[in-house]
């Protein structure tokens, strides 16, 4: 308790933006809107030292998008933190091409002494994390579709060693935040129905009290889903969409290689970790 009390202590509010001309580093955080982020940037940037980091914690808009309009846009890096923070380890640090070397030198050191994993990857959308775990998400909602219950497809992943399912995950996340990153990465298809259907209800997951299921006390209640034996290769077909784009992401060169792109999803995700990652998992079984 006296370590964070001691944090707080160090933390000054300054809602007027009155220590941006002192700061080394400015973290941007607000929603997913480039033209509200832009128009941040244009108040920000005249104010900043000349040699201080522009970050973004986006977590799905490309640099390139949001640099426009910047008077220095080397200086823009994405600095994307995940859900729970204090309980996720991975950060991605994202470039794109005009990004200086010393700033994403700088910003993965950053993240280092706040002790976190710093994941460098290419802006693309979704980036790495976000990328794989869409497609993986939308295949369980599907499975929903076909008839299966939230409880059956969740037990077939934890059983393979996820530490939550994907629809649980999903309700984390927030229903509306899946439908925003399934339209930008699923290339035009149509949403799940069940998604759409909730959606259309309101229910957004635990924000909301309702998604795949109803949570109380910030924990899902399942007692009313007790879960049916799951088909036969449930869980290997549920993650191979995301073993798919994993593999795309390596030779797009979002991820610099196979072996920091399994780090990258083992940390980010929560995926299987005696598997060795997505894509040594898949290599493991065709051996």
């Amino acid at each position: 308790r006296r370590a964070a009390r001691a944090a707080f202590d160090r933390l000054v509010p300054d809602p007027a933006g009155d220590g941006v001309p002192l700061a080394d580093v400015v973290i941007e955080a607000i929603s997913e809107n480039p033209e509200a982020k832009r128009g941040l940037y244009q108040s920000l940037e005249p104010r900043m030292k000349a040699d201080a980091l522009l970050a973004t914690n986006t977590s799905s808009l490309s640099l390139e998008t949001l640099s426009v309009g910047l008077a220095r846009p080397e200086r823009l890096v994405g600095i994307h933190f995940f859900n729970p923070v204090a309980k996720m380890p991975l950060v991605e640090v994202v470039h794109a091409d005009g990004t200086a070397a010393d700033t994403l030198a700088r910003a993965s050191a950053l993240v280092g002494q706040v002790r976190k994993l710093a994941l460098p990857v290419r802006s693309s959308p979704g980036f790495l994390v976000n990328a794989v775990l869409a497609p993986y998400m939308l295949q369980a909602m599907r499975k929903i579709d076909e008839g299966l219950s939230p409880a059956t497809v969740d037990a077939a992943m934890v059983a393979f060693g996820m530490p939550m399912g994907p629809l649980e995950l999903a309700d984390t996340v927030g229903l509306d935040i899946a439908r925003a990153a399934g339209q930008e990465l699923a290339g035009g298809a149509e949403p799940p129905r069940c998604l759409a259907e909730k959606l259309a209800r309101g229910d957004l997951g635990k924000k909301s009290g309702r998604g795949f299921y109803t949570w109380r006390d910030g924990k899902p209640v399942k007692d009313g889903q007790a879960g049916a034996r799951a088909p036969d290769g449930l869980a290997e077909r549920l993650i191979q969409p995301l073993i798919d784009a994993t593999r795309e992401r390596v030779d797009a060169g979002v991820v610099a290689d196979a072996d920091l792109a399994d780090a990258g999803v083992i940390f980010g995700t929560g995926f299987a970790p005696f598997t060795g990652g997505p894509l040594h998992y898949q290599s493991s079984r065709s051996a």
